[in-house]
């Protein structure tokens, strides 16, 4: 049985952790020093950085439909059906159907004033909001729904509107494009008018961003207007992993908005207003969630995700250099150093990650995946960045013993993973070659530049390579290519992969894609995925800081 199918038929969400990591504690002989404290003032200083947010009022550009098409990737596309004018002149009775196209992503709300026609208003008016975020959405039905999460996330609400004529501002906040509303009932004694119908979006980013240089191609354009899009969406009181589903704050999708926020929003309070959130909630052995809360008011997610937890780190480091913030890295050390003993128990004395079971290791959504290898190199690339970060902030003898482990762990890597038959990292007892191995152990520097990039140009061409099935884990495989020198393949993977969800329709890009199969989903029904989502927002990065146009 897949993982996450165990888990389903224990009553259980794909993204619990089997048992709590904060169970699997060592004996008080062994047990690394104590939590730090001060999680209250961590609280205070998030919440002295919250932003307000932009509204921005957008009104709808068409009135569209649905169309079958089984040459488009998500099975629909929209035809433009009548000019938005037109609504306001229509009587709506019972049955009544439209759909709105707003031409563009965003997260926010929507009004409209209701106004009533006929002999008489003598009974409520009950509506259906579909929101979308791709025609797929307000195309298919979404019930029988056959996901493995909460079905409350799906993008529909039924409303009673008592009184007419009534201005009416939906109280949820949705992500969307497509809007369709159906009447379900008002009496035969009168119809509706629904007019001044406005999307009011909402994020935290500043609304303009640096130009690109004159030299970028078209299609990269394309690309980092949808990526910085993708964020933008993902930029409220905190940096969301998705507006539409979950609406928090996630350690690994954290790590790389960042990277893409430093290149065209910079808002870098809103980067340390999510740090201190996120080391605010320690778990009971100082182990920090997987993700964070913040309504109605902040608190600790359930979730522990082991690779997440030691990149927190990583995400430190590339604050402190972006900002010069000595302060908050000397603050926030010892949340970083504690994430690297906790996980560092599992390093054997010979130097090799091992998996103690129990414990999540995410990686990329893909059961298939063997993630010994991967692993192993987040891990130590985690420490090789902790020391750099030591030495930043003046903490050096924090750092004593990292050089050691680094070697013993870079050593062990070679000896263990590396296939010189192939020439290509293996990963677990079938010895799977997966993108993955090949992206961490590269990054983590455990290879040469010239073994790393012989080991990544082979694996890609491998028909039976494990690739990577989200943007999240094609993210860490581009920046292996260009710390490689691969740069024509790093390009050649953002055009196709990023650039296949632009040709397939995408505003913002999507929490999982394989060009193979786009209707993917992590959770069994592909009506319940995010179609804007934090971490698919890297190509900004790598266009405007890694020099990759």
């Amino acid at each position: 049985m897949k993982r996450r199918d165990l888990l389903l038929a224990a009553g259980l969400s794909p993204l619990m952790p089997v048992r709590s990591f904060a169970k699997a504690r060592p004996s008080p002989a062994e047990r690394p020093e104590a939590v730090p404290s001060g999680t209250g003032q961590f609280v205070a200083v998030a919440e002295s950085l919250k932003p307000a947010l932009r509204e921005t009022l957008q009104p709808p550009r068409l009135l569209v439909r649905p169309v079958a098409d089984p040459s488009s990737a998500l099975r629909w596309r929209m035809e433009a059906e009548a000019p938005v004018e037109a609504l306001a002149e229509r009587v709506l009775k019972k049955g009544d159907v439209f759909t709105l196209d707003f031409g563009g992503h965003r997260t926010g709300y929507l009004s409209f004033r209701l106004e009533g026609v006929g002999r008489g208003v003598d009974a409520p008016v009950r509506l259906r909001f579909t929101f979308g975020e791709v025609p797929t959405d307000v195309a298919e039905p979404f019930y029988p729904y056959k996901g493995g999460l909460s079905s409350a996330w799906l993008p529909d609400e039924v409303i009673n509107v008592d009184y007419l004529p009534q201005d009416v501002r939906l109280p949820r906040r949705y992500a969307f494009r497509y809007v369709k509303l159906e009447v379900l009932d008002t009496s035969p004694n009168f119809g509706v008018q629904i007019k001044d119908i406005r999307a009011h979006a909402v994020t935290s980013a500043d609304a303009t961003l640096p130009p690109l240089p004159a030299g970028v191609p078209e299609d990269l354009r394309r690309i980092d207007a949808v990526a910085a899009a993708t964020l933008r969406d993902c930029m409220q009181t905190t940096f969301e992993d998705g507006p539409r589903r979950d609406q928090r704050l996630w350690t690994g999708d954290l790590r790389v908005q960042a990277l893409t926020n430093y290149a065209t929003f910079n808002n870098t309070a809103l980067v340390k207003r999510s740090l201190y959130l996120l080391a605010a909630f320690p778990r009971e052995d100082g182990s920090i969630p997987a993700c964070v809360f913040e309504k109605p008011f902040p608190f600790q997610g359930h979730e522990y995700i082991a690779d997440y937890a030691v990149l927190y780190g990583v995400a430190i480091l590339e604050y402190v250099r972006a900002t010069g913030d000595i302060a908050a890295g000397r603050e926030l050390w010892p949340t970083v150093k504690r994430q690297l003993e906790l996980v560092g128990r599992y390093v054997t004395p010979g130097g090799l990650f091992a998996d103690p079971g129990g414990v999540w290791i995410f990686i990329d959504w893909n059961d298939a995946l063997d993630r010994t290898a991967s692993m192993h190199g987040v891990l130590l690339y985690a420490y090789r960045q902790a020391m750099e970060l030591a030495r930043l902030l003046g903490l050096e003898r924090e750092a004593a013993a990292y050089p050691e482990r680094i070697e013993r762990m870079t050593a062990a890597a070679r000896a263990e993973f590396y296939d010189p038959r192939r020439k290509v990292f293996v990963s677990g007892p079938k010895r799977q070659v997966s993108m993955a191995s090949q992206a961490w152990l590269a990054i983590a520097g455990v290879p040469s530049k010239a073994q790393g990039a012989t080991a990544l140009a082979a694996a890609i061409k491998m028909p039976d390579v494990v690739r990577a099935r989200t943007p999240y884990l094609n993210h860490y495989v581009v920046d292996a290519l260009l710390l490689s020198d691969l740069r024509r393949e790093a390009l050649e993977l953002v055009r196709s992969y990023w650039g296949g969800m632009v040709t397939a329709g995408a505003d913002t890009f999507w929490e999982a894609y394989a060009p193979d199969e786009p209707l993917l989903s992590p959770y069994g029904d592909h009506h319940i995925n995010s179609y804007c989502h934090a971490w698919s927002c890297t190509p900004s990065y790598f266009i405007r800081s890694r020099g990759l146009a």
